[in-house]
């Protein structure tokens, strides 16, 4: 917990324009971007031309140019987690990868949302999934983000959220419910 206060600390000292708390702030948060980032590509195919490292200096260089208030730990890796996601996406846009898998046998929004990113993983259809569950709910769209793709804690969700965890479990289960739905659905189409 200490070092997630000062994690909070330097990030308040970076919003007030403090360019030295940048310099001391990676450190601290560079290897739990990394393992996030790692975690999202560990299941991807070997000849992925996309690595964690260049996914976590992507990520921090989106990062450093937000102008808005870092208000705590939280807010930080959830931020992350969206420039992650998008960076994540636009690369498989990229790669041609609209394709959909026609044989085998997909994951479930359950593994989805609870492992990894691997190569069962439409990574495009949860993107477009998403998207339409953040014009429908952007409550439970956030809930998602932060959960899966920022590796946040139900009680770091809610905290960053203004919300009590109890209500962070419910969005999870409701928007992983609608998610696969949605997903199955363009899956038939």
């Amino acid at each position: 917990m200490a070092e997630s206060g000062a994690i909070t600390q330097l990030l308040q000292r970076w919003s007030g324009g403090d360019t030295v708390a940048l310099s001391e702030l990676m450190p601290l948060v560079y290897d739990e971007l990394r393992g996030l980032a790692a975690g999202y590509l560990h299941e991807e195919r070997s000849n992925h031309t996309l690595q964690a490292t260049a996914l976590v200096h992507e990520a921090y260089l989106r990062l450093v140019q937000q102008d808005s208030p870092w208000r705590n730990r939280a807010h930080f890796f959830g931020i992350a987690a969206q420039m992650m996601r998008r960076i994540l996406v636009d690369h498989a846009r990229r790669h041609d990868a609209r394709k959909r898998p026609t044989s085998g046998t997909m994951a479930t929004l359950e593994d989805v949302l609870t492992v990894p990113v691997g190569p069962n993983i439409d990574l495009i259809g949860l993107d477009d999934a998403m998207n339409k569950l953040q014009e429908f709910d952007e409550q439970k769209a956030r809930v998602v983000e932060l959960r899966f793709f920022g590796g946040l804690s139900v009680e770091e969700t809610a905290a960053l959220l203004n919300s009590s965890p109890a209500t962070v479990k419910r969005e999870w289960a409701i928007a992983r419910a609608w998610l696969y739905r949605e997903m199955r659905n363009e899956e038939r189409q």
